[in-house]
């Protein structure tokens, strides 16, 4: 069993080392007992002059225990409030002890390890860049129930302290000495140091013993709650989260009430109230949601679960991009930033000139914002040759063409180019919707070829699509996840199906929400609704964004190339109304200023000319607008996994929410189906296809989860 080691040196100090079982500490069911006994024993110390809490891992403290926390039902809240009320009841005596209380921070502090160090008198953090601390619980849709949103309300005040708990930011140490959440940042071998030295400077001194919040007459910096000149700031924040989360993501709410509370209430009374909005939020789907997808579903995509097993790992060391347009110069900034080598060809010196500008302008936005000094700067700069000469690119461990997305202009690229890939070198397919199979039978080596589907911006988007043609070898997939994590990307594989995952299921919610203005409905109504139920963008506005004419031309080149049967169309009113847009109305999308909507001088309006669609008999409730919009997706995954297209629930979350706007509350198109009920969701879907046609038909994956009483992990 795991242990606080408890020592007590000659001049009273106790240094009480957390060394749990596991790899890391955490609050678990073992956490309880030895913290109690700690508190215990500190009050019976005789001579006790100071306290030092640190830790025998390499991190800190981790935080509270996930897999315990999802698990949690409503039948079980109560003991939990109990048990939560009863640790936040020691944390109170310790730090209402006589004594000093150091927090010595010799790693990662997150969660409930940085409401432990909240706890204590004085906190001083190791001098470690990739430590992190903070409090991120509403990135999991929870909200710090240690006392961490009383404590650190109290500490900062209402408006400092905001970033912190309603965006989960997280510092390294030397920032979060700035920020106030550490008094000190010392080398790491110095910390224990350090905290005795402090304890002794201190002796005799009541104030340095007391907590800030137990200190006669203290005033929440900024002011409480019932400020006349906070209240327009907490009006507008409560505003800004509404329009942030559209309602659909309760933690952040619930987190700036308890901060409210924590501003006029009595510091025991706020604790209290937030280990009651805790409990409420632990059992809320979004919350379990969010816990399976971003934190047991991300590290189980990130730990390689969908990664060819037993082949080495693998570093890209010279990387060779074809096409210097938007993709490759992203691509090249990405690879750059990982410290690879790399060349940007196109056809003409310029355009590659052009393309590495891109990285240069990003770079010197890092060096002005202070991210970045400028010799950091340069040296990746440096990494990039721009050039129009094909023996550039001899020796690439890898070649990525990013070229105009038709398939003779793929071919021709890799008929020119795969000689000068170095020996067994991978070759990478930036495509969309091309299949690579097809594409892959015109290289020399069909197992060295992959589809390596980026999203734009590749700067800013996190997701990496690997798409397996029928001759990939194992190999080359694991040699491009590992290039994905090389450029810190987090990387799916996918089966060679039309659309691979992302295009195919991003094109269902998008057709779907054409589908109800085709048929009568109000165009506006359908945008709106989509964007109440998460979507980051109404989906017409999505359309005009990807442009009508290259969804269109993907559409007649897949069908051209055997791919799609037209007489199988689910929409055909759909493609039809697109159709007619494109072909009779110049409709491109936003990029020429007309699509569903007209766009000009930085404004748009509704195009007039939909009133061709509209029927006034049309009625829909605004209830099978979203289900419609959002069970489209939900069941394209769903068969997806069923297809084999998909190799885990994980990988087509994490995809959903990273490479296609997913909404963040549901976990995932796929998680979503759990916290639904699998038996209500066949029932709606039913419904749906009763109603609107047999696209919304469950699956057979979903009948037989459902029958065995299974979820989607």
């Amino acid at each position: 069993m795991g242990e606080f080691t408890y020592e007590k040196d000659a001049n009273g100090i106790v240094t009480v080392t957390m060394n749990m079982d596991g790899p890391v500490n955490a609050m678990n069911q073992e956490f309880g007992p030895l913290y109690a006994d700690m508190v215990n024993k500190l009050e019976a110390e005789a001579g006790l002059k100071g306290v030092i809490l640190t830790s025998g891992k390499e991190t800190f403290f981790a935080g509270g225990d996930l897999n315990r926390l999802v698990a949690v039902e409503p039948d079980q809240l109560q003991d939990l409030f109990e048990e939560v009320e009863g640790m936040k009841a020691d944390m109170r005596r310790l730090e209402k002890l006589p004594v000093p209380v150091v927090a010595a921070i010799n790693g990662a502090a997150l969660g409930g390890g940085y409401e432990l160090c909240l706890a204590s008198n004085y906190r001083i953090a190791a001098d470690n860049p990739k430590s992190k601390i903070g409090l991120p619980e509403v990135t999991l849709g929870l909200l710090p129930g240690g006392g961490g949103v009383v404590r650190l309300t109290c500490l900062l005040g209402l408006e400092a302290a905001m970033p912190f708990l309603l965006e989960g930011k997280q510092l390294p140490p030397a920032a979060a000495l700035k920020a106030g959440l550490v008094h000190e940042v010392v080398e790491a071998d110095a910390l224990l140091t350090r905290a005795r030295e402090w304890i002794l400077s201190v002796q005799g001194d009541e104030a340095a013993a007391t907590q800030p919040w137990d200190t006669k007459g203290h005033r929440i910096p900024g002011g409480g709650s019932n400020s006349p000149k906070l209240a327009p700031k907490i009006a507008g924040a409560s505003a800004m989260l509404f329009q942030k989360t559209r309602g659909l993501l309760p933690a952040p709410a619930r987190i700036l009430d308890v901060m409210v509370e924590a501003g006029k209430q009595d510091f025991d009374t706020a604790l209290r109230y937030e280990t009651r909005q805790f409990c409420a939020l632990l059992v809320s789907p979004e919350a379990k949601n969010m816990i399976s997808t971003f934190f047991f579903g991300l590290g189980q995509v990130n730990g390689g679960a969908s990664r060819p097993k037993d082949i080495p790992r693998s570093k890209v060391k010279k990387l060779g991009i074809l096409g210097a347009g938007m993709m490759g110069q992203g691509i090249a900034y990405s690879s750059a930033m990982a410290g690879i080598e790399v060349v940007l060809k196109d056809m003409t010196q310029e355009a590659a000139d052009r393309g590495k500008a891109y990285t240069e302008k990003l770079l010197a936005k890092r060096v002005q914002r202070g991210r970045m000094n400028e010799a950091k700067a340069a040296e990746v700069l440096g990494r990039i040759k721009a050039s129009a000469d094909m023996e550039d690119l001899r020796g690439c461990d890898m070649i990525i063409e990013a070229v105009f997305e038709k398939i003779e202009v793929k071919d021709k690229v890799i008929a020119e180019t795969e000689e000068y890939l170095a020996e067994n070198g991978v070759w990478g397919s930036n495509t969309s919707t091309l299949p690579i199979t097809r594409l892959g039978s015109k290289a020399q080596n069909p197992k060295n070829f992959v589809g390596l589907h980026f999203f734009s911006p590749v700067d800013k988007m996190p997701l990496l699509e690997i798409i397996a043609g029928e001759e990939t070898s194992d190999e080359t997939l694991a040699r491009a996840f590992d290039f994905a994590q090389q450029i810190r990307k987090t990387p799916i594989i996918v089966g060679d199906k039309t659309g691979f995952y992302t295009s195919r299921t991003i094109g269902t919610k998008i057709i779907e929400g054409v589908q109800l203005v085709a048929e009568g409905h109000d165009p506006l109504r359908v945008d709106n609704l989509s964007r109440l139920i998460g979507m980051p963008t109404g989906m017409l506005s999505l359309l005009d964004e990807v442009q009508i004419k290259l969804v269109t031309d993907i559409y007649r080149t897949q069908i051209g190339m055997g791919l799609l049967d037209p007489a199988e169309e689910q929409n055909p009113e759909a493609r039809a109304m697109l159709a007619d847009m494109l072909d009779n109305h110049d409709r491109h999308g936003r990029a020429t200023g007309k699509g569903f909507y007209d766009y000009a001088d930085g404004s748009k309006t509704i195009w007039s000319g939909l009133s061709k669609w509209r029927k006034d008999d049309a009625e829909i409730s605004d209830r099978d607008i979203q289900d419609r919009i959002l069970f489209r997706p939900v069941l394209e995954s769903l068969r997806c996994l069923e297809e084999g297209v998909l190799r885990s629930a994980a990988d087509g979350n994490i995809g959903s929410i990273m490479g296609i706007g997913a909404p963040v509350h549901t976990g995932g198109y796929i998680q979503y189906v759990n916290t639904y009920g699998l038996d209500r969701f066949i029932a709606r879907c039913e419904e749906l296809a009763d109603k609107y046609g047999p696209r919304f038909q469950p699956p057979a994956i979903l009948r037989e989860y459902a029958a065995e009483g299974r979820l989607f992990q």
